[in-house]
């Protein structure tokens, strides 16, 4: 998986656990302003998560590796196996997330677009610090920034409306959902995240009501205003309205005695657990004593990330510059090559080797066993043999690996480029 779907991955898994603590645990506080803040900043915080790493030290095991043959005739069914063409899954899932998101943001801009045309063909006064723009036809009223919207008839009849419309503009509501439009954006995909969205404007209304009562409005009569508005429908999608679905649940809070002050404790119980899950979605660190090169016998690689193919090029003066090169089972977002993975590298070299004719006529067969090193600029370098056949097989192994065109580097959890070390067999079999 590429290192931004992975920290996409990650930062939606910090989000769930985050937004599902405060809908078990302060959903149903009456700390609305300190909800809103902690649902923001929160948030934010939840997206620096996947920057902060906490490892584990473990030792570095055997390398991994793929596996090409080359037979003298032809490849058997064994090659015809490890050369299949992966499928890309990662540029279908970044394709799918991209289209998600720009689904999401184009709702968004029509929504806006709605609300300006309403707001357009408004009659437009100032009042009480506010924009206040008057329709002659029956509409919900709603708020957005520092402007309210509502029916003539409404602003005649109940004047309680305008007073809660105004507590949207005085609280900055739509200052909220802007913030929050970003996160539905970058996790379109996680239901959690529509559901908490809701909540903080459920916030924003349990704020306005209360806001409302504190101005010496009678409830009763309030909650009755409710009611009878409750038939409308919420038209616009970043607007505050004095209509909401979650008619029940305002009644009940206004109703509701305020919640004991060491509820605002509660989300610091939040803290370890989201050091356990950084702990547990953070891959072992390896410790620095380097792996011996001894390498298990089986096994193809088969699901490595895709990269690029560009010439290769000498560059000496990068090897000074590599950083100590990670075993190829441990790093992270593993080394690609050519779109594919260690199966596509597998194919291109047995495309490009050569049975050597005198080892034909030898009948010498056998599996050169090679390591090599991707470096952090996808250049292939340090081509040896760890197990040899025959000095003609041997060579012609590491000519063709030696003039591997350039990989996609291999990436560590922080996102860095960094050298891999490859172990590559190639079984040559006459047929």
């Amino acid at each position: 998986m590429s290192p931004f779907l992975l920290y996409i991955a990650r930062a939606g898994l910090y989000l769930s656990l985050f937004y599902a603590f405060y809908l078990l645990v302060m959903r149903r506080t009456t700390f609305f302003r300190l909800n809103r803040a902690l649902l923001l900043a929160g948030s934010y915080l939840c997206l620096l998560l996947p920057f902060i790493r906490l490892r584990t030290v473990t030792e570095a095991s055997g390398l991994a590796q793929a596996l090409t043959m080359v037979g003298g005739v032809g490849g058997g069914e064994p090659a015809k196996q490890a050369l299949r063409t992966a499928f890309p899954w990662q540029t279908v899932l970044l394709a799918l997330y991209l289209a998600g998101a720009i689904v999401t943001l184009v709702l968004y801009l029509l929504s806006a677009h709605q609300m300006r045309r309403v707001i357009r063909r408004a009659e437009k006064s100032r009042r009480e610090g506010c924009d206040l723009l008057l329709l002659d036809e029956n509409i919900p009223s709603f708020s957005w920034g520092r402007t309210v919207v509502m029916g003539r008839k409404d602003l005649e009849e109940n004047p309680a409306i305008f007073t809660h419309e105004q507590m949207h503009v005085r609280c900055r509501h739509s200052l909220d959902l802007l913030l929050f439009l970003p996160l539905q954006l970058l996790f379109w995909w996680n239901p959690l995240v529509w559901i908490t969205r809701e909540e903080l404007r459920l916030l924003h209304e349990y704020e306005a009501d209360e806001g409302v009562l504190q101005k010496g409005i009678d409830a009763t009569k309030y909650q009755l205003l409710l009611v009878r508005k409750a038939v409308g429908d919420q038209r616009f999608s970043l607007a505050s309205g004095f209509q909401h679905a979650k008619l029940k649940n305002r009644i009940e809070m206004m109703l509701k005695p305020t919640s004991s002050g060491w509820m605002r404790w509660s989300y610091l119980a939040l803290i370890p657990v989201l050091a356990m899950f950084m702990f547990a979605c953070n891959p072992n660190k390896k410790s620095k004593t380097p792996a011996p090169e001894t390498v298990e016998e089986e096994a193809p690689a088969a699901t490595e990330t895709a990269g690029y193919t560009i010439t290769v090029t000498d560059e000496p003066e990068a090897v000074a510059s590599e950083k100590e090169a990670v075993p190829f089972s441990l790093i992270e977002h593993k080394p690609g090559f050519n779109g594919g993975d260690a199966n596509e590298f597998s194919r291109w070299v047995n495309s490009q080797l050569k049975y050597p004719e005198q080892a034909k006529k030898d009948g010498a067969q056998g599996r050169v066993l090679l390591q090599f090193t991707v470096g952090a600029d996808g250049v292939v370098r340090d081509v040896k043999v760890l197990r040899s056949v025959r000095e003609d097989l041997d060579a012609e192994a590491v000519k063709v690996v030696s003039s591997s065109p350039k990989w996609e580097p291999g990436y560590n959890a922080d996102g860095e480029a960094v050298p891999v070390v490859y172990s590559f067999p190639v079984v040559y079999q006459l047929r």
